[in-house]
């Protein structure tokens, strides 16, 4: 029997070693646009932007300058031990969509059923022993009441933050950094004071306006100049198409960045311009009305009948945008890098039609298509067909070669889990499941991309169709497969 499944899994291997050839010929594109939800952009007439990370990206520097502000003023404002200075930002230590228990001060990757991924659970910078995770929440599951609410927040009795901006990964990584100082010095310390002070301190980086100054002062160190944002704009402004900004950040601070990566026109591109939306109560705050700002960029005291092209105005609700406008349903697409802040209540309420900026896909994808990605991921999925085939074989023989593939297959996960980032994985899954991310991902955006310049590459008549991916139930079991087995195809592959 040890023979015969040896056979076997020599047999399984040869075919994943023939297969992967052929499947280097069949790479993913990091520049096309991806669909969950069917969508023509024959019916759009109304395209709507956020601004940061969406029609303009930040280098490297910018997370650098956030953490560093922030750790200065938990030092100088929250008198926090100035050793703490010591830390530097890592831009390869968190990834977005990760969950933070406030209570505990533990960083975890969660999938689209509440699990807790083992191996992704970090107290500071140090990963938390499976055995001590189970122990702490009974197992790897997290109840829906200590989830965070519908916006990622921690709030009404949910123990969990879920960070969904791009801007979170300083928040994250000086939550773990001041953490990882407490426990080496073995301070008693607060875990819920800690989480309301760093969260208190990444927040006066925007509304002090450190940010803003220090990316006004070097706008050629902080934003990457983008000719293909001009582009998009003056494609879709040549078919007709009305365009509008909706933003949080301030009216100088955009006027800055959009003069600096389209030009000193850029307002002729748009309908409408709004700054300091404070999104997403902009989504469902009915009482705040629109006030326009002039050149100076102070505020006037005008009431606001009609929102006019080459003006700015700031605040405001999107009802009152409805109604001045008219601009409903699903001739409108919006797109914004922020899964809740800038999409969930468009899709959810409005019925517009909504499209996710998501920068990380394209290194993803990228590494997704490297040899030695199709290589592992293809015998990880022979290898687990195999498990699932030969687990029929319950004599003690059988079951130690099992075994062998089980602390195998293991292996090859946390080599998976590697490639994308070596504490918490890819963005969009887990080991065998979605993340938390993706799943909602998937509920409030039509479509996704990695950036605004994936358009430039589709027509704008282009129809986008999701992928019709089998459903578990549509899929022979690997047992049903013939004796002769075969290794999986690249999609199959690559989705796992």
């Amino acid at each position: 029997m040890k023979r015969y499944l040896w056979e076997r899994y020599r047999e399984a291997k040869r075919g994943t070693d023939d297969l992967v050839p052929s499947v280097m010929n069949n790479l993913l594109n990091p520049d096309a646009i991806f669909s969950n939800n069917e969508m023509s952009l024959s019916d759009i007439e109304i395209y709507g932007f956020d601004y940061d990370y969406t029609l303009v990206f930040y280098s490297k520097h910018l997370h650098t300058l956030i953490f560093n502000a922030a750790r200065d003023l938990l030092i100088n404002e929250h008198r926090y031990p100035a050793e703490i200075r010591k830390y530097e930002y890592d831009p390869d230590f968190a990834i977005r969509g990760l969950h933070y228990d406030v209570q505990r001060a533990i960083l975890m990757k969660i999938d689209a059923f509440h699990y807790i991924q083992l191996g992704t659970v970090y107290r500071g910078l140090s990963v938390v022993p499976d055995e001590e995770v189970i122990e702490m929440y009974e197992g790897s599951h997290v109840p829906l009441e200590q989830m965070s609410d519908f916006y990622g927040k921690s709030s009404h009795g949910n123990t969990m933050k879920q960070f969904m901006d791009i801007f979170s990964l300083p928040e994250m990584t000086l939550l773990s950094c001041v953490n990882e100082y407490f426990l080496k010095n073995n301070i008693d310390y607060e875990p819920v004071h800690l989480y309301k002070d760093v969260k208190d301190s990444i927040r006066d980086v925007h509304i002090k306006g450190i940010m803003y100054r220090a990316i006004e002062a070097d706008i050629e160190k902080y934003i990457c100049y983008a000719e293909q944002t001009r582009a998009v704009l003056a494609k879709l402004a040549d078919h007709g198409k009305k365009m509008f900004l909706i933003t949080n950040s301030p009216s100088s601070f955009v006027d800055k960045g959009m003069r600096y990566i389209v030009g000193k026109d850029w307002r002729d591109l748009f309908d409408v311009v709004i700054v300091q939306a404070e999104k997403p109560n902009f989504f469902n705050d009915k009482r705040r009305p629109f006030r326009k700002v002039n050149e100076k960029g102070v505020l006037l005291w005008d009431r606001i009948h009609k929102l006019q092209k080459g003006q700015i105005y700031k605040q405001g609700n999107l009802y009152e945008f409805l109604k001045l406008t008219g601009w409903r349903g699903s001739k409108v697409l919006y797109f914004g890098d922020h899964i809740y802040s800038d999409l969930a209540d468009l899709t959810l309420k409005h019925g517009w039609r909504t499209g996710a900026i998501i920068p990380e896909l394209r290194s993803e994808l990228k590494t997704m298509n490297t040899g030695q990605y199709i290589q592992t991921m293809a015998w990880l999925q022979t290898l687990t067909g195999l498990l699932e085939q030969m687990q029929v074989h319950r004599d003690a023989e059988s079951q130690l070669v099992l075994q062998e593939w089980k602390k195998e297959r293991k292996e090859m996960r946390e080599m998976t889990k590697s490639f994308f980032n070596a504490q918490f994985g890819s963005l969009f899954r887990t080991d065998q499941n979605p993340t938390y991310f993706l799943r909602r991902l998937s509920r409030f955006a039509d479509i996704y991309m990695a950036s605004l310049s994936c358009l430039l590459n589709y027509d704008v008549s282009h129809t986008f169709y999701p992928r019709r991916t089998p459903l578990q139930h549509e899929l022979p079991s690997w047992s049903d497969k013939p004796s002769t087995f075969r290794a999986p195809l690249l999609q199959e592959a690559q989705v796992k």
